[in-house]
């Protein structure tokens, strides 16, 4: 696997000119010159702290069980969701574009790889036969249950973590890998955890779990909102925050990029991954979930798993299942 490094610069430059007429009279010339530090767009600092909506208490692991074998590729139940995606030729999933090791393009042959671009493939393999009948939506964090709920995907493969909150809006897969809440900070600051974060600047992206549990912090840090995680790491990069904080399995992708950079501290949450899908979708969930099984009996999720993560994460089973 090829290792990309996306560095993130900033050249700010001054000019200050001062010219004389003939006869060597100098004229004092201004020179006071303001520059601004780029942003990413859509920073909001202060984040807005989402308020948790009343749901019931739940397993959030726990998904609906396969019922029998798996269909046979090609050969979908009639009246099924896999079934009518199978008719338009192709299932459509929302992925990430800019998470190194899980959803980015190849700087040479600009093709969308990853741990999760291959997750999608198996689905599609799954229903065509063929794991290359998917067509991939680059989505941001905040876009995952609006996407779902409009139909405008089949799933969401995007580290979205299943939570009580979000089943009454969405529908869940089993976990397909396991995460926590951690830091990533530039190396060498003396910062060791959020205690050492006291109303400094956090970032994490807008409709994440990440912000909340940011705001919850004892120390009282300030959430930063951005779409995208690759955008916080910029921002950590041009000292506009202190620290990037969102699943340690993201924040090992961008410490790849930018080895100035490390993953630190004691996991603050607990952040189980599945595979989103239109909520009243049942049968597709089961289907998901019998794939999800097959890929862990017959070693596909630890070749993939190997493949991407194994040389940043370490060795790795995958989660089991929970059901209902």
């Amino acid at each position: 696997m090829k290792t990309t490094r996306v560095v993130a610069s900033l050249l700010l430059i001054t000019l200050a000119a001062g010219c004389g007429p003939a006869g060597g009279t100098d004229r004092p010339v201004a020179a006071d010159a303001t520059a601004t530090v780029p942003r990413p767009v859509n920073v909001a600092d202060p984040a807005e702290v989402p308020s948790a909506a009343a749901a019931p208490n739940c397993d959030p692991r726990a998904s609906f069980r396969p019922e029998g074998p798996l269909p046979k590729a090609g050969a979908m139940p009639a009246g099924t969701p896999m079934a009518r995606i199978a008719a338009k030729g192709r299932l459509v999933v929302g992925i990430d574009q800019n998470a190194y090791l899980f959803g980015f393009r190849d700087p040479e042959s600009g093709e969308l790889v990853g741990f999760e671009i291959d997750m999608a493939r198996e689905m599609a393999r799954a229903i065509f036969g063929d794991p290359n009948k998917v067509q991939f939506r680059a989505i941001t964090t905040a876009d995952r249950i609006p996407v779902l709920q409009n139909h405008q995907v089949d799933m969401v493969i995007r580290t979205m973590t299943m939570t009580c909150e979000r089943w009454q809006q969405v529908a869940f897969s089993t976990e397909y890998i396991a995460s926590r809440q951690r830091l990533l900070v530039r190396r060498n600051e003396g910062i060791k955890d959020f205690a050492d974060l006291a109303n400094r600047k956090v970032c994490a992206t807008r409709g994440s779990t990440s912000i909340r549990t940011i705001a919850a912090q004892p120390s009282k840090p300030i959430p930063v909102s951005t779409d995208s995680t690759l955008d916080c790491l910029v921002l950590l990069q041009q000292r506009q925050v202190d620290a990037v904080s969102t699943i340690d399995i993201l924040l090992a992708g961008l410490a790849a990029q930018d080895p100035t950079t490390e993953v630190i501290g004691a996991p603050v949450s607990d952040e189980p991954a599945g595979i989103g899908i239109p909520q009243g979708e049942e049968d597709m969930v089961r289907f998901v979930n019998g794939v999800l099984e097959k890929m862990r009996a017959d070693a596909t999720w630890t070749r993939i798993y190997d493949k991407w993560l194994r040389s940043r994460l370490g060795a790795a089973d995958p989660p089991a299942a929970v059901y209902r």
